[in-house]
């Protein structure tokens, strides 16, 4: 359809994302998709049919704006028990459209026009947008490669009096690192007598691996009175296209995360919460989590052994960073785009997570895959090598 309007782009340079670019090119060269984040195998059944009969007994109006009892108060106890700290059910804990929605409904609540939120690149591409919908700045901290771990002094320079929210991410997307207790601790003394707010993404909350611990923001009491902490259903129970998340933080930070919530999605699909609350009372559901992706992880590692990829550590996530010099020159987007087109294997290109391009000739698969689509992918990139 034509039109003549005349639109003057409120984002002239913001472009499709790299997992929707990437995705629709695997589909058109019929490539195995190792690029976007989303498992190819299903849930339990159990959880389908839970829904269902959520749905027949008429639970399919909506639910209250915070998310349906059952859920926020089976998130709480959650929470606790990994945690330490019992967050209130009515007042600290709000189930999302998913971590994106959350994400920016925390962005939009807390960071006003002018406003500095400091982000540690490479940075999950779905936050510097969010930060400048609203009218705020992006600084960029580094994550320090090839261990992509933070450089908190040049953290403390970064730091003004404009400066609104930290975002951090742990286990890292796309990287795969981990921030530590002391690390927490760390950013604890930096932000001490200010009103900075932390929006911690912790979608990966559950998928460590080698016995490595996941130092949550609602563990370090200091910081947790500051922050509002994401997770995610979609990554925990296989189920990414739901698009049902949470967050928890204190009321006087959760009050205004509403505020902004109930005006962008207001709340979300009833049965879908009520059969959520009802299988997170098996806790191994998500406790076995870590085993269950770090196998799919050695068998990956294993795999890829027999190419010239040099993997960098992967310590969560569902997630593995391999650097190729040995392989090509090309920059790495031009490499992702040869490798989907020519090998038919599907990856993501990290500089599509630096604001300036930074290119390390680094780029991401994902592991969260069935055997044989892992080992097909491998044989492709094998043979041809």
């Amino acid at each position: 359809m034509q039109t003549n309007l005349r639109l003057d782009s409120r984002f002239p340079q913001m472009g499709t994302t790299i997992f929707t670019v990437m995705s629709s090119l695997a589909a058109e060269c019929g490539a195995v998709n190792l690029s976007q984040g989303f498992p190819d195998f299903q849930a339990e059944p159990v959880l389908f049919d839970a829904v269902h009969r959520q749905m027949l007994a008429g639970r399919n109006q909506y639910p209250p704006m915070a998310g349906v009892p059952e859920l926020r108060q089976a998130i709480v106890d959650k929470v606790a028990t990994l945690y330490g700290p019992r967050f209130d059910a009515e007042s600290e804990v709000t189930v999302t459209a998913g971590a994106t929605q959350a994400i920016f409904t925390a962005v939009a609540a807390f960071v006003r026009p002018d406003d500095e939120v400091i982000v540690f690149e490479p940075v999950y591409d779905s936050y510097v947008p969010a930060i400048e919908t609203v009218g705020g700045r992006a600084v960029f901290a580094q994550l320090r490669f090839p261990d992509y771990t933070p450089d908190w002094a040049q953290v403390a320079s970064l730091i003004t009096p404009k400066t609104r929210m930290i975002m951090i991410n742990s286990p890292h997307n796309p990287t795969g690192s981990l921030l530590t207790r002391g690390d927490l601790d760390r950013l604890a003394e930096l932000v001490r007598g200010t009103d900075i707010v932390i929006l911690s993404d912790e979608v990966y909350e559950h998928i460590l691996f080698d016995g490595e611990p996941h130092a949550s923001l609602c563990g370090h009491p200091e910081l947790a009175a500051r922050s509002i902490v994401v997770s995610s259903f979609g990554k925990t129970y296989h189920i990414t296209g739901w698009k049902i998340g949470y967050v928890v933080g204190p009321a006087v930070l959760m009050a205004e995360f509403r505020k902004v919530h109930q005006f962008n999605v207001f709340t979300v699909h009833t049965p879908s919460q009520l059969a959520i609350a009802e299988y997170m009372q098996d806790a191994s559901r998500y406790l076995g989590l870590a085993a269950f992706y770090q196998e799919k992880r050695d068998f990956f590692r294993k795999l890829m052994a027999a190419t010239p990829f040099e993997l960098l550590p992967s310590h969560g996530t569902y997630f593995q960073l391999a650097r190729y010099d040995r392989i090509s020159d090309l920059p790495d987007r031009a490499f992702a785009e040869w490798l989907t087109r020519e090998i038919g294997v599907a990856v993501i290109p990290v500089s599509a997570f630096y604001a300036d391009g930074r290119d390390d000739r680094v780029v991401r698969f994902c592991f969260a895959k069935r055997e044989e689509t892992l080992r097909a992918a491998a044989d492709r990139l094998r043979k041809a090598l």
